[in-house]
């Protein structure tokens, strides 16, 4: 099988963050962590792709295809913010219709503007998430 191509980098967060583009996304990125963190009890990692990830699980599926992935996590993209609810098959609908305007795809939360969301929801959010996905894998601080 081939090698994942996203994997936990060396790097700080905080160096990572540094060069967020633009200032409006850093910032974001550095009150998202503060949030994660809080919640998680995990620090964060740079993954590749420009991926935050926070706690770890290995999985291994029907197929036989096994790997490493974060817990939980966020991507301070340009457009928006992509935060990641692993492994995206929990109805979370009652906690999004508090948060604030927003998007979701399977596993991905998009939000346009942090600012514009509700912390403690999104926090609450992150929880209910890592609960989620420690019913199908263990979860640990690390990759």
């Amino acid at each position: 099988m081939s090698e994942p191509k996203t994997k936990v980098l060396a790097a700080p967060f905080e160096d990572w963050v540094a060069d967020v583009e633009p200032e409006l996304r850093r910032d974001e990125a550095r009150a998202l962590d503060i949030l994660f963190r809080g919640v998680t009890g995990f620090e964060a990692q740079v993954w590749t792709g420009g991926i935050v990830g926070y706690g770890a699980y290995d999985y291994t599926y029907a197929s036989g295809r096994s790997g490493t992935w974060m817990a939980t996590g966020f991507a301070p993209r340009k457009a928006k913010l992509s935060v990641y609810i692993m492994p995206g098959y929990a109805d979370f609908a009652p906690i999004l219709n508090r948060l604030g305007p927003h998007s979701k795809g399977k596993s991905c939360l998009y939000i346009t503007r942090l600012a514009r969301v509700d912390m403690d929801v999104l926090g609450e959010l992150i929880a209910a998430g890592l609960r989620d996905l420690a019913t199908y894998w263990p979860v640990r601080d690390r990759a």
